[in-house]
């Protein structure tokens, strides 16, 4: 990678699993830090703000991922992408991971060269290129793709960054009835792995955390139409 290597951060208390991650990591020209628990996790993400944080669901003590994506998301400056580790008959906590914040999952076991596949396409989706339109407006709420900041009255509402991401794509479409095809392909990838229920689940988070600010309907059997 050109310039200052990316800094990511593994939470992963098997060892085998987080040095495979780092070896993977390293050979791109990722900087990566290791963290065991949630602590040092938490810990980590304070001292050396990084680019993305890979975080397993399973972590030991009583700060599970879940629990430290939670608070990730609380901490209230610019949301760092969260990738999640999950087993794989674990849709519970996929499902819980994505209403927590998480970008993006991947279930173990993994292929490392997958994984760091997913790592480069949330660093491409949270730092593309600005479109043409920065900023779209939709009553209270201003959607800014330069700052990567929604805003209410000029206050900045924090969202995760794939919430960032399916609100704007649907703010450039205002008006138009989207599929959860559409939005997959548009905001995920075309080779994005997961099922169409994860739209619904950042949809409901968007609800969640901007209300009735957001005019927002569902299209039964359809899919989605901001405006």
């Amino acid at each position: 990678m050109p310039g200052e290597a990316a800094t990511i951060v593994v939470v992963e208390d098997d060892h085998n699993i987080s040095d495979l991650v780092d070896l993977y990591l390293r050979r791109d020209g990722f900087r990566v830090i290791q963290a065991a628990d949630g602590e040092a996790g938490l810990a980590a993400v304070a001292r050396e703000r990084p680019r993305l944080v890979i975080l397993d669901v399973g972590l030991p003590g009583g700060m599970d991922g879940i629990e430290v994506c939670r608070r990730l998301r609380q901490a209230g400056d610019v949301p760092v992408p969260v990738l999640m580790l999950t087993a794989r008959d674990a849709e519970v906590d996929r499902v819980l991971g994505l209403e927590m914040g998480a970008d993006d999952y991947v279930t173990k076991p993994f292929s490392p060269r997958e994984l760091v596949a997913r790592v480069k396409a949330i660093l491409r989706r949270a730092e593309g290129p600005v479109r043409e339109v920065e900023v779209v407006s939709i009553g209270p709420l201003e959607v800014d793709r330069g700052r990567r900041e929604v805003r209410r009255d000029g206050e900045v509402v924090a969202l995760a960054t794939r919430e960032f991401d399916l609100l704007a794509h649907l703010a450039e479409n205002t008006g138009l009835v989207l599929s959860r095809r559409q939005l997959l392909d548009s905001v995920w990838g075309a080779d994005w792995y997961g099922d169409e229920r994860t739209v619904d689940v950042h949809i409901r988070q968007l609800r969640k955390k901007l209300g009735e600010d957001l005019p927002l309907a569902t299209i039964w059997g359809v899919g989605y139409r901001l405006g």
